[in-house]
């Protein structure tokens, strides 16, 4: 399909709705249940899995659609897709969880192996950062006009740098005492791609797992803003390229002139 501003505009309001149905969840007291990989589920997870599924079937009947909270598709099916919907339908559950705002509905086009257009809203702050492979990366908040955003120049001395909230490994310990100096931004969910896209952040290591969906979209505004995402060979995350769903380690970053792998331990 072209990769068009309406397209965009279209998956747009079709995370925006499914952010939606997740606020009232949010604001009583649901229930949490434990999926197979010890990660949480709520109601929220899958009514806006629902929403999603059923309004991109109506927008593109033909495109195949790949989400966390769907039914698992053999790899000898999807490698045959040319392109297809990746969906995190809620990105941050243990933030759903805890209550501290910073959960996202992703929503990301694939084609080959690379997201090239890619929307994440985050209903409590009511704010959208979407983008498409040539028409730039752009921040939403509320009802006020779409703002251009762009990357920035990182200060080598004091790089601000993403810390998740529920994710932390010796890894990264280990990284962070590689580097001179730096400025430490607190962060869950896919918003971490989002701050260093709009140039509120430099640098996103992740050096444990993750899935393609958690990163698929935040990966296409970044991309679109002038930022990478690399494994840490320097190489562009891929998508849908083995069996497995699981993204290789990775680092996110705005200034591609700064030698962000020579942090990374060998």
């Amino acid at each position: 399909m072209e990769i068009t501003r309406d397209l965009l505009d279209e998956i747009c309001d079709i995370a925006v709705a499914a952010g939606q149905k997740t606020l009232p969840i949010y604001h009583s007291d649901f229930d949490v249940q434990t999926k197979d990989d010890d990660s949480p589920l709520t109601q929220a997870d899958l009514a806006a899995h629902r929403s999603i599924k059923a309004a991109l079937e109506r927008l593109t009947p033909d495109t195949p659609q790949l989400s966390e909270e769907g039914a698992s598709i053999a790899f000898d099916t999807r490698s045959q897709w040319p392109e297809y919907w990746l969906i995190d339908p809620l990105d941050g559950t243990r933030e759903f969880v805890k209550k501290n705002d910073q959960f996202t509905i992703n929503i990301a086009l694939i084609r080959d192996h690379e997201p090239v257009l890619g929307a994440v809203y985050a209903p409590v702050l009511d704010t959208v950062w979407f983008a498409g492979r040539g028409l730039g990366a752009f921040r939403q908040i509320g009802d006020a006009a779409p703002q251009a955003i762009r990357v920035v120049p990182a200060n080598a001395a004091r790089p601000r740098v993403l810390v998740s909230r529920s994710h932390r490994s010796p890894e990264i310990d280990e990284l962070l005492a590689r580097m001179p100096d730096y400025e430490p931004v607190t962060m869950g969910s896919s918003l971490k791609f989002c701050v260093i896209a709009e140039g509120a952040a430099d640098f996103y290591p992740r050096l444990g797992p993750t899935s393609e969906w958690d990163t698929a979209a935040g990966h296409a505004v970044l991309a679109a803003a002038g930022g990478r995402v690399t494994d840490t060979q320097g190489e562009t995350l891929r998508y849908n390229v083995t069996d497995s769903l699981l993204n290789e380690w990775f680092i996110a970053f705005g200034d591609t002139e700064h030698d962000w792998l020579g942090y990374v331990p060998d």
